[in-house]
């Protein structure tokens, strides 16, 4: 039975809109989290899939504690992240660790690898310097690099290298969770197989948990024991990944896995093209937030706002085509 590290429960983040210079007043507010719950396990990956704009980015700040929610809870083994403040928050900060996409920009060019890769370990816990530099060259070594390679700066290295940094930073203070935000997106695909293979190998040698935002459906596919797909602040489908892969039920998700390259030029697979724009997440549609470029809409789908129900095996899926 696997074990719950971390919940998301009801959880949103709306941002105010605003108008006028001196006197602002508040005139709406961007949903781009609307109420979603998904759990990770220890030692597992889920995927989050979806558009553009869908809330994936924003869902991942509020775990790493940058944006707070406007609604909601998030669990990390039991205990609301809210709540944590002083040295509980400092060890929150070494627990939960983030993985970039752009590994140029990500990482500081005016401090040596050792001191970027020890940084979460110096301020968060009180280590000696050869406690943390010891720490160093130990997760060097755990990402493929040379432990003598922490005396260079990042712009000695090329972007896969440096992408193995940024995961050497994310491993130091040995995390439970570690958000991987595009993690290969900005690599050349030669090297995109490497990055990918070393996390997966990461993750059965430490047991560390990985949130993957990703539009990249292969990427998901071989790395995530569980898939979410995000739609305009919402999670749509949540189920098993291999589960969802083969048996897609939502519309939305359909389309999405429509539009991917298919694994070999001969497969062909169903081609669905949405009509229309993503609403806007200021003034979402009321009813299904899909309804408007849904090819199956129902009357019931613009009035009335289907809810998350398992279709068996936890596939959760909110649709109402299969009430």
């Amino acid at each position: 039975m696997p074990e719950e590290l971390l919940r998301a429960q009801n959880l949103e983040k709306h941002f105010p809109v605003t108008k006028g210079l001196v006197l602002m007043k508040t005139v709406g507010h961007v949903r781009a989290v609307d109420g979603v719950d998904f759990t990770i396990n220890t030692g597992e990956t889920m995927g989050l899939v979806g558009e553009s704009g869908c809330g994936k980015t924003t869902t991942s700040k509020l775990l790493l504690r940058l944006e707070n929610p406007t609604g909601g809870q998030i669990y990390l083994e039991g205990e609301d992240i809210q709540t944590f403040t002083g040295s509980k928050f400092k060890e929150y900060r070494t627990q939960v660790q983030a993985v970039f996409q752009d590994p140029w920009s990500s990482l500081s060019p005016r401090m040596k690898v050792k001191d970027i890769v020890s940084e979460a370990l110096v301020v968060n816990r009180d280590v000696t310097q050869k406690d943390a530099y010891d720490r160093v060259k130990e997760v060097m070594e755990q990402v493929g690099l040379a432990p003598e390679q922490a005396e260079l700066y990042p712009h000695e290295f090329s972007g896969g290298q440096r992408q193995r940094i940024a995961v050497a930073s994310a491993l130091a203070s040995s995390p439970k969770l570690i958000i991987l935000d595009e993690p290969v997106s900005a690599l050349d695909v030669s090297i995109r197989a490497q990055v990918m293979n070393l996390l997966v190998d990461l993750q059965q040698e430490t047991g560390v948990a990985f949130l993957l935002v990703a539009h990249n459906l292969a990427t998901v596919r071989y790395m995530a024991q569980q898939t979410a797909v995000m739609y305009l602040g919402k999670i749509v489908e949540h189920s098993p990944t291999e589960e969802l892969y083969e048996n897609p039920l939502h519309p939305y998700t359909k389309a999405l896995f429509s539009a991917a390259l298919p694994a070999h030029p001969d497969d062909l697979g169903e081609e669905i093209v949405l009509v229309g724009e993503v609403p806007s997440p200021i003034n979402p549609p009321s009813g299904c937030n899909f309804h408007p470029r849904c090819p199956f809409a129902m009357d019931r789908c613009s009035v009335e706002e289907p809810v998350m129900k398992d279709m068996g095996g936890n596939h959760l899926l909110s649709c109402h085509l299969y009430d």
